[in-house]
């Protein structure tokens, strides 16, 4: 299975965040959205990711009118802590229960139970806009393909 594409529309899928709320495709309606899918907290190439990301959040809001969320199958405490260690304010997403049900459905669940390393841009009417998966999870997609692919909008 691979990332959905471009023109799909967004299946139903539910999320935990930090605040133990729950966030799910109705989130996605009314506003352009960034998920971000990474492996693991703590990892070096994912620690490089949200710190790069978080250097253009506030200008993808600005310019584009997006949100960027990151997903992984962590549980909300490493993600919170991971979120909170490298001081980024990029919401995390958990998709730890059931484990990697979202990530499966978004068509991104690498095989050993984790995330691809991933991007989807959910456009306002809740269909995927653009959507890029890293031949491996130890590539880093550079801040380029957000521009790029929210430009392609």
């Amino acid at each position: 299975m691979s990332v959905l594409a471009a023109g799909t529309q967004v299946p139903d899928f539910s999320l935990a965040t930090e605040e133990a709320g729950t966030f799910t495709a109705a989130d996605l309606s009314e506003t352009t959205t960034v998920l971000v899918f990474y492996p693991f907290a703590f990892s070096p190439v994912c620690t490089d990711q949200l710190q790069l990301y978080e250097e253009v959040r506030e200008q993808l809001a600005d310019e584009h009118g997006a949100s960027i969320y990151g997903v992984s199958c962590d549980s909300t405490w490493s993600q919170r802590a991971f979120r909170e260690k490298l001081g980024v304010q990029i919401p995390q997403l958990s998709d730890f229960e059931p484990k990697g049900a979202t990530c499966r459905v978004f068509g991104v669940l690498h095989p050993g139970g984790f995330p691809q390393r991933a991007l989807v841009i959910v456009k306002g009417d809740g269909t995927v806009g653009y959507s890029y998966q890293a031949d491996s999870p130890g590539e880093l997609p550079g801040v380029n393909l957000l521009f790029d692919g929210l430009a392609s909008l």
